[in-house]
């Protein structure tokens, strides 16, 4: 009895750092929600008397070039950004996921034309691949959350697979085929229910790079046109004043760096949890 316990440690108290970006993505999820309830400014009006400011305490970011309050712009900027993070995230587990459980299960010509498809968008870096996609696609906030979620089809394609292909090898897979039950019903009840917890960890670590991406090509210009407040357009804007207003940029930039960090912990966790099941 005593080794039995000895394999299986008794659950270790959640860490501080995993509360706390609980805590933080929470909070981002209501300024995405209710931005009024916190920030009374108009983020697209600015005096021109109030221009490039330092943090204070009527403007806790700092204003920006035109007098507009870069807190205000942050917080109603959470908006566009978290949705096309989540839409793009959405789009790549749902196409790669689809593409890797037909492939896997099918098998033969199908699964070799499907993986040289993976194979040959895995070659291209993710960022530039999203930029090429969003160059035939046009601009805009929802061309961003498309193109960054098939950029990323790739990776949730070869895991699906991977996991098909495992959990087509079991016996209870193998008797409801030999029971007659339809492919459709195999994939909807033994297949899905076994290779679905892999594609949601990996779903919940993608978040962090979709967001890293979302603004990335926001801060090149791809994304919603000024003055719509999105986070990678702020510290884009503030770029040619970080020598005489550095929280024009820096400030926005540590939202992004924050919310980052905050998922990658968040989605670690589930991964471990997932691992434990």
């Amino acid at each position: 009895m005593s080794l039995l316990l000895l394999d299986k440690p008794p659950r270790r108290p959640l860490a501080l750092t995993l509360w706390l970006s609980i805590a933080l993505l929470l909070m981002v999820a209501l300024w995405a929600l209710f931005p009024g309830w916190f920030s009374h400014q108009d983020p697209l009006a600015g005096e021109a008397l109030q221009a490039l400011q330092a943090p204070s305490a009527a403007h806790w970011f700092g204003t920006d070039h035109l007098g507009r309050d870069i807190y205000s712009r942050s917080v109603h900027g959470t908006a566009l950004t978290l949705q096309a993070t989540i839409f793009s995230v959405a789009i790549a587990f749902f196409l790669g996921s689809l593409i890797g459980v037909l492939a896997g299960y099918i098998g033969g010509r199908v699964d070799s034309l499907f993986m040289r498809i993976i194979d040959i968008l895995m070659a291209v870096p993710n960022l530039l691949l999203a930029m090429a996609i969003i160059t035939v696609l046009g601009f805009g906030t929802l061309h961003i959350a498309v193109a960054v979620g098939l950029s990323s089809v790739a990776t949730f394609a070869r895991l699906s697979r991977g996991e098909v292909l495992r959990s087509r090898t079991h016996l209870f897979v193998e008797a409801a085929r030999a029971s007659g039950v339809s492919h459709l019903a195999i994939i909807r009840q033994h297949i899905l229910p076994h290779a679905l917890a892999p594609v949601l960890s990996l779903a919940a670590l993608e978040l962090g790079f979709a967001l890293l991406s979302v603004s990335a090509l926001s801060f090149l210009g791809f994304g919603a046109p000024p003055p719509q407040p999105e986070w990678g357009l702020l510290i884009a804007e503030g770029r040619n004043y970080i020598a005489a207003a550095w929280w024009y940029t820096t400030l926005p930039g540590m939202m992004i760096v924050l919310a980052v960090l905050a998922t990658n912990r968040v989605a670690g966790f589930i991964q471990d949890y997932a691992e434990d099941l």
